[in-house]
């Protein structure tokens, strides 16, 4: 996937999907419905943080006989909203790619343009936040609502007025990003560059499956976006009682998986596709026009198509993979079992 949820890709049609990727966060974040509950006073319990070097989780081994004998594809879950006093000990993960042929990236979009487009389409990105018509959250929220948004606003955004003036799904993330640091949390991938470094220090070959959409008059699609209203309410709100409530469940899982337990990480995951944050994005007009709200479904596709073929050629793969696409109950792991391949959980 983009590995920004946001506006940090180099050009602006890539910029746009990666607006459509935001939803990937919520999934990973803000989408579970399980929390730490003790059961004699009903309270939300409060969760220490684990710090100092944590094992993170094990992998997840894919196996495959052929007549050469067995092949096999090393998964790590990889999770970044975690304790900011934590170091991941990587060890496993860097010595299954010292002994690996070949180590598979998450699945990415190769936005196509012509060099002009790109270069032209880049001013039109100002403001593509905003609301359109200038208008501002008081605007559009109920006075309860807006009351609540205040509340949490004042709590972790202070006096910042820019966001009023920014669309709910943009101001949802931007609170969130806030109260997750104010939280002793960091959102930050850690296991990645590790996996990144580790390859190219063993002359491991880097595959990155990659999706290629051509965009047609970038700037049109921008201006699109920009005009069109999205329903979005639902996720800004949604944003708002997780955070009213739930904090503690952020910790929880962080806990999780800085320590390994993928049975826990998986209680405490629930992975809606129909969330309203997926929902508002996935839903845009100006997306479902040029076929990007195809974009999951062929990029899952195409990460699978390489791991089959890497299981096939090389006798040990590692891979790195969002661990809410592990654990989901119609993901890649699930997938592969479905062809015939033996899934060993860590």
């Amino acid at each position: 996937m983009l590995r920004s949820p946001m506006m940090r890709d180099r050009f602006a049609p890539a910029a746009i999907l990666g607006i459509a990727a935001l939803g990937v966060v919520w999934l990973e974040s803000a989408c579970a419905d399980e929390v730490a509950i003790d059961d004699t006073t009903g309270a939300v319990i409060e969760e220490v943080l684990v710090t100092g070097v944590q094992p993170g989780p094990g992998l997840w081994r894919v196996t495959r006989t052929t007549d050469d004998g067995a092949h096999v594809l090393l998964i790590m879950g990889e999770y970044n909203t975690l304790p900011k006093q934590m170091e991941w000990r990587s060890t496993e993960l860097e010595a299954a790619i010292a002994g690996s042929q070949e180590l598979l990236a998450e699945p990415e979009v190769d936005a196509e343009m012509g060099t002009f487009a790109k270069l032209g389409a880049l001013p039109a990105l100002i403001g593509v936040r905003n609301n359109p018509d200038g208008r501002r959250l008081e605007e559009l929220m109920p006075i309860q609502l807006y009351a609540r948004w205040l509340a949490l606003k004042a709590e972790y955004l202070g006096y910042d007025q820019d966001v009023e003036k920014w669309r709910p799904i943009f101001a949802a993330f931007e609170l969130y990003r806030k109260a997750v640091d104010r939280a002793g949390l960091t959102y930050s991938p850690v296991v990645w560059p590790v996996a990144k470094k580790s390859a190219k220090k063993h002359r491991v070959k880097i595959t990155t499956p990659a999706v290629s959409v051509t965009i047609e008059k970038p700037r049109a699609m921008i201006k699109e976006f920009k005009d069109e209203p999205l329903n979005d309410l639902p996720c800004l709100e949604s944003v708002l009682q997780r955070l009213e409530s739930d904090l503690g469940l952020l910790r929880a899982r962080a806990n999780a998986w800085a320590i390994g337990d993928v049975a826990a990480l998986r209680a405490m995951t629930n992975l809606n596709e129909a969330s309203a944050c997926i929902s508002a994005i996935m839903n845009a007009q100006v997306l479902q026009e040029r076929g990007l709200t195809e974009l999951p479904a062929r990029l899952m596709a195409a990460w699978l198509a390489e791991a089959e073929r890497a299981l096939a050629s090389n006798v040990s793969t590692v891979a790195v993979l969002p661990m809410r696409d592990l654990l989901r109950p119609d993901g890649y792991l699930e997938r592969l079992r479905a062809s015939g391949y033996v899934v060993h959980e860590p």
